[in-house]
């Protein structure tokens, strides 16, 4: 029986989690609170609590230590790598078991483009502290990976969304905007796609490899929200202008709309043969709606 352990079992580590469990998996991995432990053990999964504060308890670390696929979901909060500093000798101590180990990273680390395409090859240049701390985690992983053997992979995420977290929530919450800023556009992926990609490529290891996650088409914000108002039957909110909206955004809110990048995703349909079941946010969104999200 093959075995997942997830640093970090949120929205898309637990998507795989639960997709690798019906697959017969057994699956084990990290939360940060009891609540959350107990409602994960309820399903099946041996779930531990580490927040990168503390080492892994021992519990913990024999659970690493007889897993063979590895997963790490935790971003990291500064600087420093979380899970290196507080596991890195469990970690280097179970890298000839693993045969696969992916770590999920995000879009940001290459930066503003200004509409530009950006590939796996295209320079990392963040315009965040987040981003920087994004670039400096790749690294490290990659090169536990070169120094242990543990196969990593690195999967640069797009925007988010599935049940539960799309523009659908926020237009039924009333929080939802229709922002205007010409020529600006996102990439976003939905969470059963990133379960996809990263199962097609447990499937075809390749050490190394670093893959965009996204959709097929970037879209303005905009006509996503537009969209998803059509949907619900809804009239859609006004477009504001960014520069009205910029001025009671946050400031996590306001890095996201300072860079503005086309991200390719031809490597995750070439090199792992990955069909997307949502290419665009239009599917996306309606079958989240078709099963009640």
């Amino acid at each position: 029986m093959s075995r997942l352990f997830c640093f970090g079992l949120g929205f898309s580590a637990l998507t795989l989690a639960r997709k690798l469990s019906a697959e017969g998996w057994s699956v084990a991995g990290t939360c940060r609170t009891q609540g959350k432990q107990a409602r994960l053990k309820e399903d099946g999964i041996d779930a531990y609590l580490f927040d990168g504060s503390a080492p892994l308890d021992d519990d913990a670390a024999s659970a690493l230590a007889t897993s063979d696929h590895l997963l790490i979901s935790i971003p990291p909060g500064g600087p420093e790598e979380p899970i290196l500093a507080q596991a890195g000798e469990a970690l280097r101590a179970a890298a000839p078991s693993f045969r696969w180990a992916g770590y999920l990273s995000t879009t940001g680390v290459y930066g503003n483009t200004n509409g530009a395409e950006v590939t796996e090859d295209s320079p990392l240049a963040p315009t965040s502290a987040r981003g920087e701390n994004r670039v400096a985690a790749e690294a490290a992983w990659l090169a536990l990976g070169e120094e242990t053997g543990l196969p990593v992979h690195v999967f640069r995420l797009a925007g988010i969304y599935g049940p539960g977290r799309s523009v659908l929530d926020q237009l039924r919450h009333g929080t939802a905007r229709r922002i205007d800023k010409p020529g600006h556009k996102f990439s976003r992926i939905h969470v059963d796609d990133i379960a996809s990609v990263l199962r097609a490529s447990m499937a075809a290891p390749r050490a190394g490899a670093v893959y965009n996650v996204c959709d097929d088409e970037a879209a303005a914000q905009a006509d996503v929200v537009g969209h998803g108002a059509e949907l619900l039957g809804m009239e859609a909110p006004e477009l504001v202008p960014f520069d009205v909206a910029a001025e009671s955004m946050s400031k996590m809110a306001l890095s996201f709309w300072k860079d503005d990048r086309l991200v390719s995703n031809r490597r995750l349909h070439e090199d792992l043969n990955v069909t997307l079941a949502y290419p665009t946010y239009r599917e996306g969104l309606a079958a989240i709606l078709a099963t009640g999200g």
